[in-house]
């Protein structure tokens, strides 16, 4: 899930919104955002979704990392 929230708070960042402004404009909780950045490993998708759609992207299945590589 961090790279979803890393992507999420890049594309933010990019945009210059605050956490409290992108909640407000995606119509998701500001606590929600923080630990979706923050890399929580449970969260909705479909919230997820709703934050992804403000950049015109969403999560889509797809092979898994490597993490030993």
């Amino acid at each position: 899930m961090s790279v979803i929230g890393n992507f999420i708070k890049q594309n933010r960042k990019k945009l210059g919104l605050t956490q409290e402004e992108f909640a407000l404009r995606s119509g998701l909780g500001l606590r929600f955002i923080r630990e979706l950045e923050q890399g929580k490993e449970t969260v909705r998708l479909d919230k997820v979704n709703q934050a992804l759609f403000m950049f015109g992207m969403e999560a889509v299945p797809g092979r898994m990392e490597n993490k030993d590589d």
